[in-house]
């Protein structure tokens, strides 16, 4: 059974305030070998679409959990232990690993227990680095190992090396199906991707595309996560059935911005107008795309471009006109949820899962799409960024026309 059961209406999120500096795009450092279709009709698409690795995901209760709705279940009483948790990250590509899930992660860990101690390590895109992280957690004695992996395809002797030892483990953000982990949290990542691509058609369709006179393209994530993995699956649910043909795809590699644009920009060169839009998987390939369209002079208008993680650069091309949407994940939701479980299973207590995913109990939550139409009350009105974040000398004019003000 898919995990996605994607529900609509959902607008509002948990208001969450972030302290952070304009957000580099969603991406990762390193190197990699990306794939790609082009010219691919919608069926032989379909045909390429990732199948899920290991055993099918399967839900089993409540399904996915709307991410107003905050974390699941109460918080767990506070306890007087200390453990010692490693907190394992996968790159700095992204400055939310850094500026918020390891903030906020650490935070709900010190309220629920006050003599604990959360060691984190960010592996920068390094699977081998990450590998010798968790190494290390094990010998230095952690009682608890949350990981968001690099590559999820490695991971999978990462953590049952980890529960050999006697150590539960969390897995965080990206799934890794070849292992089964004491318990996983994370947005449903492929509800994600059919959220975007859903959304994008219908854009299309309002606008009066004329499916005979082009297509889209699509920029999926790293063939190395099997997150990025499950976005593309969600993707194709929403362009496959769409009429609008598929035009070329890429895996890619690392989720660099720049991969993505100098994919985009050879697309330009063969298919030029016929592109009538863009999914892509984040806001970083978003952001890559966007200046490949523009490098290209695409831009009266510009096609619109998806994306997905509500970062403060994405946020300002949405106000500008420049994106057309992006996907807000509040990650003090998901960074709260996995602290909370964390104390749960360091207690000897069971976490409330809300499904099952590659027979792994898990808490999956729903996000919200932001567009220009409701970028105020979602992102300002929802607490998510402030005024002075985003409304820059750049950007202050689009805010004022959008009603967004101090």
């Amino acid at each position: 059974m898919k995990i996605s059961s994607v529900r609509r209406g959902f607008v509002a999120v948990a208001t969450m305030a972030v302290a952070a500096t304009a957000l580099a795009a969603c991406s990762s450092s390193g190197s990699g070998t990306g794939t790609e279709s082009s010219s691919a009709p919608a069926s032989s698409a379909e045909s390429s679409a990732p199948a899920e690795t290991s055993a099918a995901p399967t839900e089993t209760s409540a399904g996915p959990q709307q991410a107003d709705a905050g974390p699941i279940g109460e918080e767990p009483a506070p306890i007087q232990d200390a453990f010692k948790i490693a907190f394992l990250m996968p790159d700095r590509g992204s400055t939310r690993y850094d500026q918020q899930d390891d903030p906020l992660f650490e935070a709900q860990i010190k309220k629920l227990c006050p003599n604990c101690t959360v060691s984190y390590q960010n592996a920068e895109t390094d699977a081998q680095k990450q590998q010798q992280q968790a190494e290390a957690a094990i010998t230095n004695g952690a009682d608890l190992i949350v990981l968001d992996a690099v590559d999820t395809t490695a991971a999978a002797n990462i953590v049952p090396q980890i529960q050999a030892a006697g150590i539960k483990v969390i897995t965080y953000d990206r799934p890794v199906p070849k292992a089964t982990p004491d318990f996983y949290v994370s947005f449903d990542n492929e509800a994600i991707g059919k959220l975007i691509s859903d959304d994008l058609v219908k854009h299309l369709d309002s606008m009066g595309a004329d499916k005979s006179a082009g297509g889209v393209l699509i920029v999926n994530g790293s063939p190395t996560d099997d997150a990025a993995m499950l976005i593309k699956k969600g993707i194709h649910e929403g362009v496959d059935p769409s009429g609008y043909k598929l035009l070329a795809e890429l895996d890619t590699p690392d989720w660099k911005p720049e991969n993505a644009q100098n994919w985009v920009t050879q697309q330009i060169t063969q298919f030029g107008d016929q592109i009538l839009g863009v999914v892509a998987a984040n806001d970083g390939t978003g952001g890559g795309t966007i200046a490949a369209l523009q490098a290209a002079g695409m831009v009266n208008p510009i096609p619109p471009v998806t994306g997905n993680d509500a970062e403060i650069a994405a946020i300002q091309r949405i106000i500008r006109g420049d994106q057309y949407n992006t996907i807000s994940k509040p990650i003090r939701i998901v960074a709260t949820a996995t602290a909370n479980a964390a104390i749960e299973l360091l207690s000897g207590q069971t976490p409330q899962a809300t499904t099952t995913l590659f027979n792994t109990p898990s808490q999956l939550y729903i996000p919200t799409v932001v567009t220009k139409d409701n970028v105020k009350s979602v992102i300002f009105d929802g607490g998510i960024y402030t005024y002075d974040q985003v409304c820059t000398a750049d950007f202050a004019s689009a805010c004022s026309t959008l009603g967004i003000t101090k």
